[in-house]
């Protein structure tokens, strides 16, 4: 699927592709990156998804991986930035909103009754106010949280179909 991300500083939009993530494309922790996600790769009934600018296919800007837990509901396992798109100076923006909007997607073709649309997800504490006022999620109980079927389908608009 074909996406886009702003390059911060010469605020130039630059075109990549999210698809699925295979082993040889995992990033490793001693490069920076907090999980990892050789391990979180070998996950029974998960799938991993990249971000790559289509200019350097070879290197990930982010990563989402996503589960259908009890056969309908959808699962946002892990998220992850590459480090140089993290903090104040990072490199491209939109790719946490696109890794979101693309499993809030993920919830509606694979989520299935009661929750098809929704995507849901446990985040870190200081990530909630984020996830809440920027992505328009819900916290339900503590760390859990979820996007409704509405509030995805915005964000698809968003950062899928610009």
């Amino acid at each position: 699927m074909k996406v886009k991300l702003l390059e911060v500083e010469a605020g130039v939009i630059r075109l990549a592709t999210i698809g699925r993530a295979d082993k040889q494309d995992m990033p490793v922790k001693k490069n920076g990156w907090n999980f990892n996600w050789q391990e979180l790769l070998k996950t029974e009934g998960a799938s991993v998804f990249k971000i790559t600018l289509d200019e350097t296919p070879e290197k990930i800007e982010g990563l989402v991986m996503l589960s259908v837990y009890f056969e309908e509901m959808v699962f946002m396992n892990n998220l992850e930035l590459a480090p140089h798109n993290i903090g104040a100076s990072k490199k491209y923006e939109y790719v946490a909103g696109i890794l979101i909007a693309f499993g809030c997607r993920y919830g509606l073709e694979n989520g299935k009754g009661n929750y098809q649309g929704y995507l849901t997800f446990e985040s870190k504490t200081e990530l909630i106010p984020l996830y809440e006022k920027k992505y328009g999620a819900t916290a339900a109980m503590g760390q859990k949280m979820f996007i409704d079927p509405v509030q995805g389908g915005k964000l698809i608009s968003q950062y899928l179909e610009s």
